[in-house]
């Protein structure tokens, strides 16, 4: 019995060296114009055979627009790379030091560096996916639908398509007029400003019109009803556009727990990810 446990856990072992062996890693890399600013930096998570590209995913992390750093989710770099894509984790400003507008500005600009830099990590540079969860979700959204932020660094290719996670803020118009006086609202105010008119211009539900690439959405089944109810309404509004898109309620998960169960490299959501890139 004890031979056979022994056997089971070299067995483990090896597999988790022989995996790490066909994954590359690039770090710390500058894409912004300031040399060694770290909110101006991206990693690179790559299968080490690069001689076909492939369908790259860059991921914006949530954090209230005031928390978090690419660092934290090297799991999913290692994860998305495992199954044959080609991960980016980006940093961006975050509050106080910058406001919403900035933020989206530097997400921008790490789409460009990569529509420019990635064949030579196998990436295919004509078929970008932007990822997001919470206040990711909410900053890839907007500079997909508001054409002026990867219009302003250049970009003239296009996202393939869009993969939403719990994305927080799709309407933050609607969400700072009604929600509770509480910390998280005086948060939200560094970011969005006291003013009305900002939180329309910073939402991105209004500028579904100009939405044309495909959207796969999920969100929690015990997430906030925010995320619920604004999740449904951009799905509810691309298929009034006739714009492809798919959405997964993940029942018994919060907001939190819906990108932590993504640790797990068997985790639901990476086969829906990987059939979504895969056909867009």
């Amino acid at each position: 019995m004890k031979t056979r446990l022994l056997l089971m856990i070299l067995a483990f072992v090896g597999q988790v060296f022989t995996s790490a062996a066909q994954i590359k890693t690039a770090k710390d890399i500058d894409y912004g114009q300031e040399q060694g600013k770290v909110s101006n930096q991206l990693n690179i998570y790559y299968p080490a055979d690069t001689s076909v590209k492939k369908g790259v995913v860059v991921f914006i992390h949530g954090g209230s627009w005031s928390s978090g750093k690419k660092e934290t989710y090297w799991w999913l770099g290692r994860n998305l790379a495992r199954k044959g894509l080609v991960a980016v984790m980006i940093n961006y400003g975050l509050a106080p030091d910058q406001q919403y507008a900035q933020m989206a500005q530097d997400c921008a600009a790490a789409v460009a560096w990569v529509s420019k830099h990635i064949s030579p990590y196998g990436g295919n540079p004509e078929r970008i996916f932007l990822m997001g969860h919470s206040a990711g979700g909410h900053l890839a959204e907007l500079i997909n639908a508001d054409p002026e932020y990867l219009k302003t660094v250049g970009f003239k290719g296009e996202i393939k398509g869009m993969i939403l996670n719990d994305a927080f803020g799709l309407d933050m118009n609607e969400y700072l007029s009604k929600a509770e006086h509480d910390d998280n609202y005086y948060n939200f105010l560094r970011t969005f400003s006291e003013s009305p008119e900002v939180w329309t211009k910073a939402s991105p539900l209004n500028y579904v019109q100009q939405i044309k690439n495909p959207h796969l959405i999920f969100y929690g089944g015990k997430t906030y009803p925010a995320i619920q109810l604004q999740s449904e309404r951009i799905q509810k509004q691309l298929t009034q556009q006739k714009v492809p898109s798919t959405i997964h309620v993940i029942e018994g998960k919060k907001h939190v727990g819906m990108i932590s169960q993504m640790i797990f490299g068997s985790n639901q959501l990476y086969q829906k990810i990987l059939d979504f890139v895969t056909r867009n």
